[in-house]
């Protein structure tokens, strides 16, 4: 990897901590995953299968992860904070630090 994909990569897992550390705050981080039948969605954002923020955890953070340890390409764009603004904005917690947080991410691609 060169300087900048490295600086890149970094941010991105910097993002992911930070990521999974508020929604840790606000109770939307679980330690039990959706049933595998979840996972078989073929729905955006598996909405016919969890809500939101379990997609966030089990889905966007886990693969982001998995694509970074592995060093494999990153996809050509990420555009996910428009989906989170509508997704949460029913949220009784305060979700405007996970908004930010996922702007932060897209705005790396």
């Amino acid at each position: 990897m060169n300087d900048a994909t490295t600086k890149k990569h970094t941010a991105l897992l910097n993002l992911l901590d930070a990521l999974q550390t508020e929604l840790d705050a606000r109770d939307l981080w679980s330690t039990q995953p959706p049933a595998p039948s979840a996972f078989e969605s073929q729905t955006p954002f598996f909405a016919d299968t969890m809500n939101f923020s379990e997609w966030l955890q089990w889905v966007f953070v886990a693969r982001f992860r998995a694509i970074l340890d592995a060093g494999t390409p990153l996809p050509a764009s990420c555009d996910v904070a428009p989906m989170a603004e509508e997704a949460l904005k029913e949220m009784e917690q305060d979700v405007s630090e996970v908004i930010r947080l996922l702007k932060a991410f897209d705005d790396q691609f």
